[in-house]
């Protein structure tokens, strides 16, 4: 469900980022330009642009994401890209995200002390504010991971929806609101694993995957690498 929301979000034409620990944007990108997607401009951490992998390899820094590349990008290109406002969508993910949409990948708890210290924000920082637009996942749905408050801000901008197990939410006036709610789940569910307040009243279900989306994300996907991140 997530892979397969997450591609349908994405438009014909547009350039579009991962970074690293991204197989389901991997998968989902690839995915959308399989069903409606085709001119969609595929940019991975690897400097890869419009790579056609072989296989898929179960890390996004894998050199087997710049098989079949036109051409090849050094990663400060990439920032220099979204800088000028050339990146149309970014994928990005947080240990935390709060109720405007912001990310926490830096601690939890105070920063001088915390109680844990976080890989860092990884670039998040700079692509978050400049690209038009970022869509934000994250697979797992509980209070602790969608907070009221954040331990520590890394990033803040221009964030468009946040796909979860759960739902997917988007930002309106400046707050994350829910847009759709998965078959499988229930406004009951969200209301109970979000840490902040969530209008559920008259939000509809996501549509299901449909037997096209599965077949093409099985032919993409055979060996289940979008599962790698639902592990652990």
């Amino acid at each position: 469900m997530m892979v397969v929301a997450m591609a349908r979000l994405l438009r014909d034409g547009e350039r579009v980022f991962h970074g690293v620990a991204s197989p389901l944007p991997m998968i989902a990108i690839l995915l959308a330009q399989r069903l409606h997607a085709p001119n969609l401009v595929y940019i991975n951490i690897t400097g890869g642009i419009n790579a056609l992998p072989e296989t898929l390899p179960r890390t996004t820094v894998d050199p087997r994401l710049t098989h079949g590349s036109h051409v090849i990008f050094k990663l400060a290109e990439i920032f220099d890209m979204s800088a000028r406002g050339d990146l149309d969508t970014a994928f990005l993910s947080g240990v935390q995200i709060d109720g405007a949409g912001r990310i926490n990948m830096s601690v939890i708890g105070p920063y001088e002390r915390p109680k844990v210290r976080l890989p860092g924000g990884a670039g998040s920082a700079a692509i978050l504010p400049t690209a038009r637009r970022t869509l934000l996942w994250r697979t797992r749905h509980d209070p602790r991971t969608f907070v009221e408050e954040l331990a520590f801000v890394t990033a803040a901008g221009n964030v468009d929806r946040v796909v979860t197990p759960l739902c997917i939410f988007v930002k309106r006036e400046g707050r994350l609101q829910l847009e759709s709610i998965h078959p499988y789940s229930s406004a009951e569910e969200v209301r109970a694993q979000t840490g902040f307040k969530v209008e559920t009243e008259g939000v509809p279900l996501t549509p299901a995957p449909t037997t096209e989306e599965l077949a093409a994300l099985h032919a993409i996907d055979p060996q289940s690498v979008r599962l790698i991140e639902f592990k652990g």
